[in-house]
């Protein structure tokens, strides 16, 4: 099977962290442990998020100069080589004597995309709502509130083309294991004659991913965050896991464009274009993921099976409908069937 894992920022660098390079290297590592059986018995890709880090590369570029900041484009970039040197480095160490490759990436996006009047990309640390006022009178940066405090947004473009795209064709050809696309790509615009100009914002990770997916003739997109599941009713006392979904039901589902949102749109994308399965869940368990045992799994014709919703909780777009029968929904559970390449 060919595998795209997409790594979430705060999967690399997880939430309340300190951005030391000691942590992220450790984090990288478990990710790399996680992903080395997939890449074993798999042909694997794999993309990243780079939220956290891009964001702490923006206040570094602040502190040096803030007359003449370095555009979002060339921080990209920036994050894109670091993480993906990390990960390169550390599946090394797991595979040993296997070729991989980290691939810088540039992403064509349309320079009038309505995003760009309406930042939603959260990047770098979470601040107090007083960290935020200061920064955002000092810089005129754009926040919004994060689960535990206020983050930077930014621009997050669609994905239209992988620039690339023919020389990573290629590598998959070789049996190269791929790293790429990290942190949705560097943003670039193309003029009237057919040149690149990167544009200040960040691509979100999970489109890119599951656009890169699709043009790579994946059988199965894994988008990998710091939860396990996407949940209903999440942040009350009714909350509980999504386990099956189809595309429909989870575009239905009122989730925040910061964070798990995107993912939801991803999964739906591919699978809906596709007809492959994508699943959402913990980088911690990938191997259970693929496997279909773990996670938000989403399938064209996905079985409406999950926990039994908690008293007073809302429907569940996977909830057992009345008189599904135990033996009917183990059948329902089933997850696309294996195909070798």
């Amino acid at each position: 099977m060919r595998v795209l894992a997409a790594l979430g920022g705060n999967a690399l660098l997880r939430r309340g962290q300190p951005a030391t390079a000691e942590l992220q290297r450790a984090n990288v590592v478990k990710a790399a442990a996680a992903l080395a059986p997939i890449a074993v018995a798999h042909e694997l890709i794999i993309t990243h998020g780079n939220g956290p880090q891009v964001g702490l590369l923006a206040l570094q570029a602040q502190a040096y100069d803030p007359a003449a900041p370095y555009p979002l484009d060339i921080l990209d970039a920036e994050s894109e080589g670091m993480v993906g040197y990390l990960l390169e480095q550390a599946l090394h160490n797991e595979l040993r004597r296997r070729p991989m490759a980290a691939v810088l990436t540039q992403v064509i996006v349309d320079s009038d995309d309505p995003a760009f009047a309406n930042p939603t990309k959260p990047i770098g640390p979470v601040y107090t709502p007083a960290q935020a006022r200061q920064l955002a009178d000092r810089h005129g940066w754009h926040f919004a509130p994060d689960e535990t405090g206020w983050r930077r947004t930014v621009p997050s473009p669609q994905p239209l083309r992988i620039v690339e795209l023919p020389a990573l064709r290629l590598l998959m050809d070789a049996r190269v294991i791929l790293i790429c696309v990290g942190g949705g790509g560097i943003p670039v615009t193309v003029d009237p004659d057919g040149r690149l100009c990167g544009i200040e914002a960040v691509i979100d990770k999970d489109l890119s991913a599951a656009a890169l997916a699709r043009e790579l003739d994946a059988d199965v997109l894994m988008l990998l965050t710091d939860v396990s599941a996407i949940e209903c009713d999440h942040g009350t006392p009714r909350a509980r896991p999504l386990t099956h979904a189809t595309p429909a039901q989870l575009n239905a589902l009122p989730l925040p464009s910061g964070s798990m949102g995107p993912k939801a749109a991803a999964a739906a994308q591919f699978v809906r274009q596709t007809g492959h399965r994508a699943v959402i869940g913990r980088l911690s368990e990938a191997t259970a993921l693929l496997e279909g045992r773990a996670g938000t799994q989403v399938q064209a014709d996905a079985p409406p099976v999950s926990s039994p919703p908690r008293q007073g909780s809302a429907p569940c777009a996977d909830d057992r409908p009345p008189g599904l029968t135990e033996d009917a929904a183990q059948a329902r559970r089933q997850v696309f069937p294996r195909r070798d390449r």
